[in-house]
């Protein structure tokens, strides 16, 4: 088995595990869950960084970040699987998943600002920036969502649009009607997608 350090609440985590139940990879992964906040986890040993997803191989080796272990799932699925071998296709999706990874970032950056600091030393200028990079990602994808074959491209946009119910009380949706009707297709054809949805 292989083992998936990661928390129900990381994006980024649920993204490795939406490709691993669309490469039909779930049954060869056990899940550990792990606290990146903790220094006792044991999570230095596996990513120096202490970031998960870390994903760890039945002989030892370990790969990160989310990216590295959803390109290595679509690789033990014969290829194809999540990332598309087509050239122009390829290029197109993994340039909608470093969208949707840059929306993320930006989304987790203001939920740090806000958890991490004190309120009257919170940088206001700093985390409208943020919103901003967020708001023009969700736009972009609001203009021209993933579409055909689900893939990195489907999987980020789900799971920033998921991360942002989370922790922004889903506040995108009046503003992208659109994109809520992408997810509910979405979901109805992923159900690995509300399986994995945080409580």
């Amino acid at each position: 088995m292989m083992i998936l350090r990661t928390s129900a609440p990381s994006p980024f985590g649920r993204k490795v595990r939406l490709a691993a139940a669309i490469a039909g990879l779930s049954e060869k992964i056990r899940v550990v869950t792990t606290d990146a906040n903790d220094p006792d986890s044991g999570l230095f040993d596996h990513n120096p960084l202490g970031k998960i997803p870390v994903l760890t191989l039945p002989g030892g080796a370990t790969y990160f970040d989310s990216r590295v272990i959803v390109e290595y799932f679509d690789h033990l699925a014969g290829g194809d699987a999540l990332i598309p071998a087509e050239s122009k296709a390829r290029f197109h999706a993994l340039t909608l998943a470093a969208l949707a990874d840059g929306v993320l970032d930006a989304s987790v950056l203001q939920v740090y600002e806000k958890r991490r600091r004190e309120p009257a030393k919170q940088d206001e200028k700093w985390l409208a920036w943020q919103a901003d990079k967020a708001a023009r990602g969700l736009a972009a994808f609001a203009g021209a969502p993933p579409s055909g074959k689900r893939d990195v491209a489907h999987i980020g946009l789900a799971c920033v649009l998921g991360y942002l119910d989370l922790r922004f009380e889903g506040r995108w949706r009046s503003a992208y009607p659109q994109l809520a009707a992408w997810l509910a297709d979405f979901t109805a054809d992923v159900p690995a997608f509300a399986a994995t949805r945080p409580q």
